[in-house]
Formats: structure tokens, C-alpha cells, sequence
């Protein structure tokens, strides 16, 4: 069963655009159309970064690695896990500095674009459920995503998290790809 297209064409407001990034190059060149359609409707505009990280990372990625070699990797990485743990606070100081870094020098990239103000928010978790949540809480209009991560397996789940995004969303989703990107 398809749904009636409406006959009048909506005046589409954009007031309240979040923008998630995970500091690739797709993230880079989709805050150009964040901060352009920033501008252009006056909106507010949220920089939303998540820290993979949880079981559900553990669950993706044990699947592409044997049960062994994921124990030693696990093994391996336990203290380096505690030592993140116990400075997480310092640590999302620094990432949220990071991210600001990486907005202001995509900014100093648009000189033909004014300046645009953003709030930074970091969380952690598995980045599909929190930037849902994080739409719905803040009442967003748009959510603005690179089209591919340079996360953990990038080849094996290319796109993974803008597709889940994308199906799970109740707002538009406008998915920005770098020019030149293949598939």
C-alpha cells in the first residue's frame, strides 16, 4: 500500500539540524552543506560525534575475526579499555575540543559562507541508537550525515550506520557523498 503523495508542496523550515560526524573526509564535506543550510534557514545547528564503542561494537566486529584472535585482541586491549575509562571525562573534554578543531577548519575552507555557531555534543555508544535518540530528544527538523565512516572494517560495513540511520529515522535524513567517491 503506497501513501498519497500531498497535492501542495510544503514550506519546508528547517529550525533545529543535527549533524553527526565521525571526522572522516565524507563527515568533512557533508558540514559544508550543514553549515550552508545553517545559514540559509537560520537554523540551530548540533555537531553530534559518538565514540563507537560497547558490546554492540564487540558484536559487529567478532563476526570478521575468529573467536581466538578476538580474545587476544580483547585480552590485549583490557587495560588500555580501564585506562579510557578512568580519563573519559578528560578524554570527552579533548574529543569535543577535537571536533570543534575539525568544524573551524572546515569553516576556514568556506570563505564564500559566514561563520556559523554549533553546539558540540559527544556521546558514546552505539552510533545508531544515540543519534536517534538524540533527534528525537532535541526535536530536530534534519539530520545531516557523511555517506561513509573510516570506522572500525570500513570495506566490510561500508555505509552501514547511514543506511541504519536512514531506515530508523522519523525526520529527513539528507546523506551527503564526497564527489568522486566510488562506491
Amino acid at each position: 500500500m503506497t501513501k498519497k503523495v500531498p497535492d501542495k508542496v510544503p514550506n519546508i523550515e528547517y529550525n533545529k539540524i543535527l549533524y553527526t560526524t565521525d571526522l572522516s573526509e565524507s563527515g568533512r564535506y557533508a558540514f559544508h552543506h550543514a553549515a550552508s543550510l545553517t545559514n540559509r534557514y537560520g537554523a540551530d545547528l548540533t555537531v553530534l560525534h559518538v565514540v563507537e564503542g560497547g558490546p554492540e561494537l564487540d558484536r559487529r566486529l567478532f563476526g570478521y575475526v575468529d573467536e581466538k584472535l578476538w580474545e587476544e585482541i580483547k585480552t590485549q586491549n583490557l587495560q588500555e579499555a580501564r585506562d579510557i575509562l578512568t580519563r573519559r571525562k578528560r578524554d570527552n573534554a579533548a574529543i569535543k575540543e577535537c571536533v570543534g578543531q575539525f568544524c573551524e577548519e572546515v569553516q576556514g575552507n568556506m570563505p564564500e559562507q559566514p561563520d556559523v555557531s554549533y553546539r558540540v555534543v559527544i556521546k558514546m555508544g552505539d552510533p545508531v541508537n544515540l543519534i536517534i535518540e538524540e533527534a528525537e530528544a532535541g526535536n530536530y527538523d534534519l539530520i545531516i550525515m557523511g555517506s561513509h565512516g573510516h570506522g572500525p572494517l570500513r570495506t566490510a560495513m561500508m555505509g552501514d550506520t547511514v543506511l541504519r540511520v536512514v531506515k530508523r529515522s522519523k525526520i529527513p535524513v539528507l546523506v551527503v557523498r564526497v564527489p568522486g567517491e566510488a562506491e
